[in-house]
């Protein structure tokens, strides 16, 4: 049975993964929903296919009403200005990835959130993945020893899943887009979600294939989180839509298998692999699932998936990645000042 509808949740910026967050907040059962979307064609859509749902055509005509919850799913380069307005007024953010693209009044958000009760998440989705989640319980236990190396390799066609990618934030790195901060940020966050932050990264990508852009759409990363060794390598034009994410322990390597929603672990030479295969999962289910998390947070009953200091490392490892492709030397995260 759903829970009562008890939370006003505002979903700021409706593209794609905005309108996914209000769809996926509308299935808890646990919120009224409204959104701010500029774009008149694209608001009228919206109020068509969701007709319960409240909409405004500015931020400032929402927040005459009150809310509880935000959503913030604008550019990157919004997401910090919109979060400090909106903390000040006490409302619970979860605050969709990257959390920025530089780190201009990141002291002041982390400021702002000193003085404020609100509780404050970033939508790293994959921390919401049930496969990831008790494969990490798994290495969390001791059983296969501390880990010692991570190898995530990573593809897909891109225009496939997003034909419009040309014509969106993805084809300006200054608004978030490119391989290393709308996609290998996501694998990076979870790395440190699994062994801890990264403290160094040395790296190299460029622009291989997409047609109509000329942001990265392949990366290939050296980093070190701690005494951790650790390789992430993407690309977004290859045909097989697959993830694999490999934890080397030292009684065992453990294995996250995306494409098949599965992890598995071996812990002997020459023997077979144990499986733990999940049912086949919509994307929507994670989704779901954070949202769900994210109002258990508001509610007190967790903490958020991704806190705003983890979601802060990762967008300090993701500017140490462009700056070390530009150098092509190593780059130190803590060089990279708030």
């Amino acid at each position: 049975m759903m829970s009562q509808a008890t939370h006003r949740v505002l979903i700021i910026g409706v593209g794609s993964i905005g309108e996914r967050h209000l769809r996926c907040f509308l299935k808890t059962g646990r919120a009224v929903l409204g959104f701010v979307e500029t774009r008149t064609e694209q608001a009228a859509e919206l109020r068509g296919r969701y007709p319960q749902v409240l909409s405004f055509s500015s931020l400032g005509a929402a927040l005459e009403q009150t809310w509880d919850v935000a959503v913030i799913a604008t550019p990157a380069p919004l997401h910090i200005p919109q979060a400090l307005d909106l903390i000040r007024r006490q409302i619970h953010l979860l605050i969709e990835k990257p959390l920025g693209t530089s780190l201009e009044q990141v002291d002041e958000l982390q400021s702002a959130r000193l003085q404020s009760s609100s509780v404050c998440g970033v939508a790293y989705v994959y921390r919401a993945h049930p496969v990831l989640a008790e494969m990490r319980a798994a290495i969390q236990t001791g059983e296969f020893g501390r880990p010692v190396q991570l190898i995530a390799n990573c593809g897909q066609n891109f225009p496939t899943y997003r034909p419009s990618y040309d014509r969106i934030y993805y084809a300006d790195r200054k608004l978030g887009g490119g391989a290393v901060q709308d996609a290998l940020t996501h694998i990076v966050n979870l790395g440190e979600w699994f062994v801890g932050p990264i403290e160094k990264v040395v790296s190299d990508l460029g622009h291989l294939v997409l047609p109509r852009v000329t942001v990265e759409d392949t990366v290939h990363v050296l980093a070190r989180h701690g005494a951790v060794l650790a390789n992430y390598s993407l690309n977004q034009h290859q045909a097989p839509n697959e993830i694999t994410f490999t934890i080397v322990c030292e009684h065992g390597t453990l294995r996250y298998e995306h494409h098949l929603n599965r992890w598995r672990v071996m812990t002997a030479p020459e023997s077979p692999w144990q499986d733990f295969a999940f049912p086949p999962m919509e994307r929507d289910e994670w989704f779901l699932r954070q949202a769900n998390s994210f109002l258990d947070a508001v509610e007190g009953k967790s903490q958020p998936l991704c806190s705003v200091e983890d979601a802060l490392n990762t967008l300090k490892v993701n500017l140490a990645i462009l700056r070390s492709a530009e150098t092509q030397m190593w780059c130190q995260v803590s060089s990279l000042k708030d």
